[in-house]
């Protein structure tokens, strides 16, 4: 006995092959948590503040600041690319309480909530352990001595900056970091970790490094 008709049959098919196409539709970032490892992006404050000029977050660039290097974000990545925007149980406002407690590595509420959304969302997280997490890769990565404060500007190559981070971190592989750079100005630092926060290696965030031979590194406004 035929449980269903032919026309039923037919229909059934029909919507399994439209389902299954738009599985395949679906952004990267619908994976979600099912990601390789992490970037933990330490943005270089005042050169923020160089570009942004009367635009930038006064917090982190009013005259009373000597912000160095800041926490830009916890960057959840792909073998290949990345995931962002990601569906999250989670709101999308950062609580003001959240924000207080990181403020001091991440001093912008408007980048905890921008990070969190992009980023965050994509790392099967809560915000709070999201923020946590972000402020232990921060912690993780010692500053080089010579890049500690940001009050005298210098000039420095991104090799120079790379070998003083693996330097100053035992354990971080030449191909675990990369440097980046933006009209001739040191911008950010970027070092791979695991999912555990340990240092490895990560050819393609490695390969898109700058390789600048006399960057400028801007000093506190």
């Amino acid at each position: 006995m035929h449980l269903f008709s032919r026309p039923a049959l037919a229909l059934a098919s029909l919507l399994l092959w439209h389902g299954a196409a738009a599985s395949q539709d679906k952004p990267v970032a619908a994976q979600g948590s099912g990601f390789d490892f992490y970037v933990i992006s330490l943005s270089w404050s005042p050169s923020y503040c160089a570009e942004q000029g009367l635009n930038a977050n006064r917090r982190q660039c009013g005259i009373d600041r000597d912000y160095a290097f800041i926490a830009h974000g916890l960057w959840p990545q792909y073998a290949s690319g990345y995931p962002e925007f990601c569906s999250s149980s989670e709101p999308e406002r950062v609580p003001n309480a959240l924000v207080g407690a990181i403020i001091d590595i991440m001093p912008s509420a408007g980048l905890v909530g921008h990070q969190w959304r992009k980023h965050g969302s994509c790392t099967g997280l809560t915000q709070a352990a999201y923020l946590e997490a972000t402020r232990e890769a921060y912690e993780r990565v010692a500053i080089p001595p010579e890049l500690d404060n940001a009050l005298d500007p210098s000039r420095i190559s991104a090799d120079a900056v790379e070998s003083a981070f693996i330097s100053a971190n035992p354990g971080l592989p030449p191909e675990g970091i990369a440097v980046s750079c933006k009209s001739g100005r040191l911008t950010e630092v970027r070092i791979c970790l695991t999912k555990q926060l340990e240092f490895r290696s990560c050819s393609e965030v490695d390969a898109r490094g700058c390789r600048a031979s006399n960057l400028y590194v801007p000093s506190a406004p």
